[in-house]
């Protein structure tokens, strides 16, 4: 299988050892491309810098998490704005807003959320969104400016099949992780991955968290890395009745598409 990671949290100090070989691992595994997700102004310089490394195998994001945006300042867009010129760099984000944790105050990140939406309009370019307890608030700000946005993913989806049916009715396109190969907290999402249309699926690890919950042998301290995007696929190819190498097709084409790789280097 041929596939693309689109979302690695490559910059993560679990990963500062041996980046490169978690690289390696990965290609070798046959993930052909991965997204290294910006969550912050100085973790989204480092994925751009890892891009440079790697180009035409890791593209990056340039965003604020919400955990993190009481610090999403006026200066920070702006290198956002930057970071996002450059080749290589294939979507804002990761925003979005997170009500589990409330890491910022919830005006920040419905503040820092919007702004980072009018960036992405502005410049056309995709939206890498998070969300966690708080589907009502971001489903209104988000409806309030798609029209302006060329596309959007939801990355990471574990919420309910009503909320996918949000997302879908918006055009946003869905990311799934190894939580569906979690038998305790992803029997909804193995339901609603039916659900979703061929051309808005795609796949990601979130590394390095979320290793999921069935992989044999289990990598050691528990770290989750892109080499394992393969599993991930055949469990998503699984519950949606698909063969595997097709969904990998799909899904590939899917992520191409939807980041603009073939000119993200031009």
């Amino acid at each position: 299988m041929q596939l693309i990671d689109i979302g690695v949290n490559l910059t993560s100090d679990r990963f500062r050892k041996d980046r490169e070989a978690v690289v390696a691992r990965a290609r070798e595994a046959g993930v052909e491309a991965m997204i290294a997700t910006g969550t912050s102004e100085r973790e989204s310089i480092a994925a751009r810098d890892w891009t440079l490394t790697y180009p035409g195998i890791l593209y990056a994001t340039a965003g604020v998490h919400p955990h993190g945006a009481r610090e999403c300042s006026s200066e920070t867009l702006g290198t956002l704005r930057q970071l996002a010129a450059e080749p290589g760099v294939v979507a804002i984000g990761e925003t979005g807003l997170d009500f589990n944790r409330d890491f910022s105050p919830r005006p920040d990140q419905e503040a820092a959320f919007a702004r980072q939406l009018e960036l992405a309009a502005e410049l056309g370019l995709p939206v890498f969104i998070h969300q966690r307890d708080a589907h009502q608030r971001l489903l209104a700000i988000l409806g309030e400016q798609r029209d302006r946005l060329v596309d959007a993913v939801v990355h990471c989806f574990t919420d309910t099949r009503q909320a996918l049916y949000d997302y879908l009715d918006l055009d946003l396109h869905i990311g799934v992780t190894g939580w569906i190969c979690d038998e305790r907290r992803g029997l909804e999402l193995r339901e609603a991955v039916r659900d979703i249309p061929a051309e808005r699926l795609m796949i990601e690890t979130d590394a390095p968290w979320l290793v999921p919950r069935d992989l044999r042998p289990k990598p050691e301290g528990g770290r989750n890395e892109p080499a394992f995007l393969p599993h991930i696929a055949r469990a998503v190819a699984h519950h949606r009745g698909e063969d595997p190498e097709t969904l990998a097709t799909k899904t590939t084409a899917t992520a191409r598409r939807f980041f603009r790789l073939e000119q993200a280097l031009d």
